[in-house]
């Protein structure tokens, strides 16, 4: 199969592919448009245009891989996932397994699917108390007399009954088995797909019930003592049974089977969102996520909120009589080459004159966290009044993301975090 690549925010044309019918409804779908974009030309020629997300598309005519931009490869968005959820084992062991050239996305996420199936495996399965309704011999649990007149009326040897059943086939148990099974059939690494078919058909063993939906077995997931080995194991399946949603479902079925998208806009957030949290730890400072303010924009005449803001990051820390609340922007662009937007400086600068608080006299400032190199550009933007003094301030602050990667793996993280930390906070 005719592999096409691009890289993210990229438009290219392709020549010699023709889709088929599949292609085409696939291509189609509103969920696949949002995150790709397929058009066939004249002369059996296609543009492909990709946009912030990145992975595999498996059509019928052609396989199109999206790579990303900012990262190297992959096994980079690999090593951003596994920091920015805390999972183990290291993706970087993921490099062993692939002898016959770059593994794509989907293929490492397989992988990392059936090494965590792997380890469930050797530790033993879990096992719950699972309710059934049955006809049986004897009574079991709970005779259910309205079944029992319906269904079975004059029969002694069948009785409706209700009971529970310590068994394996429970929806932890499901929800692995069902990811391993889709690895076992999609994976294009012979290596990673012979290691996902033996775990797959023992996972099948104890939970054969397949699921009719994955989304609403991932819905059903809670976690307590018993279980919460299993979420790594969930995290990673629950990614290749939707298609690389990190939030939103992708979907579940044949669509998810054919794509793999990650959407790098939302990972970068929660990669940049953990490095922070991480770092405050034990600094006297907190970091909060998405957290919703509903008295910045305010109705005069009804006297309710107008609409609520919900700016990325809130680093608050400080005193009562100084207190200091820092707003984060998290923007997944290179605002190393070029200007920061006009709507993305109205963003932050809301965040500022609403949200921060520097003690002193200092203007309010709210950081613009964007990926980019040590040697980009980080003059500050402010918002002057009528007499020239300054009232507000966006800093724009640069994350490399492949030298971060490489601190977060090295003896170097404390010290890493620690610089992070201390640029996003410092006044000026």
């Amino acid at each position: 199969m005719r592999v096409l690549a691009l890289r993210e925010y990229e438009s290219r044309e392709f020549d010699g592919i023709r889709l088929s019918a599949a292609d085409r409804r696939a291509v189609a779908d509103e969920r696949f448009a949002r995150r790709l974009r397929v058009r066939e030309l004249v002369g059996g020629r296609i543009e492909v245009s990709a946009g912030p997300h990145v992975g595999v598309v498996s059509l019928d005519s052609c396989e199109i891989r999206v790579e990303p931009k900012y990262l190297g490869t992959g096994l980079d968005v690999l090593r951003m996932l596994h920091h920015a959820v805390g999972t183990a084992p290291a993706p970087l062991a993921a490099r062993r397994t692939f002898t016959d050239g770059a593994p794509h996305l989907r293929d490492l996420v397989a992988l990392m699917v059936t090494a965590h199936a792997e380890r469930l495996l050797a530790r033993g399965v879990r096992r719950d108390y699972v309710r059934r309704e049955a006809p049986l011999p004897a009574v079991r649990g709970r005779l259910l007399p309205d079944r029992q007149l319906l269904h079975h009326y004059g029969q002694l040897d069948r009785l409706a009954c209700r009971y529970d059943d310590f068994d394996t086939d429970i929806v932890d148990n499901r929800v692995c088995a069902a990811a391993t099974d889709l690895a076992a059939r999609t994976t294009s690494s012979l290596a990673v797909r012979a290691r996902a078919r033996r775990v797959a058909g023992r996972f099948a063993q104890y939970a054969p019930t397949r699921p009719a939906d994955a989304r609403a077995d991932l819905a059903r997931l809670s976690y307590h003592r018993y279980n919460e080995h299993y979420r790594p194991a969930h995290f990673w399946s629950a990614l290749l049974l939707t298609g690389g949603g990190l939030d939103d479902l992708f979907g579940s079925g044949p669509l998810a089977a054919r794509a793999f998208l990650i959407d790098m806009n939302e990972l970068f957030e929660l990669f940049a969102t953990r490095l922070l949290a991480e770092a405050a730890t034990g600094t006297g400072l907190t970091v909060e996520s998405q957290s919703r303010h509903t008295h910045v924009l305010w109705n005069e005449r009804t006297a309710r909120p107008y609409s609520e803001i919900r700016p990325d990051i809130l680093i608050r820390g400080g005193t009562d009589a100084l207190p200091f609340v820092r707003p984060v922007d998290v923007k997944y662009k290179l605002y190393e080459t070029r200007k920061v937007s006009t709507a993305d400086l109205y963003q932050a600068f809301l965040y500022a004159h609403a949200l921060a608080r520097d003690p002193g006299d200092a203007p309010p400032t709210c950081v613009l966290l964007h990926p980019g190199g040590a040697s980009g550009d980080r003059a500050a933007v402010a918002v002057r009044r009528w007499d020239g003094a300054v009232s507000a301030r966006v800093r724009p602050v640069p994350l490399d993301l492949p030298a971060a990667l490489d601190a977060l793996d090295s003896p170097r993280r404390a010290e890493f975090l620690a610089g992070l930390l201390a640029e996003t906070t410092r006044r000026g």
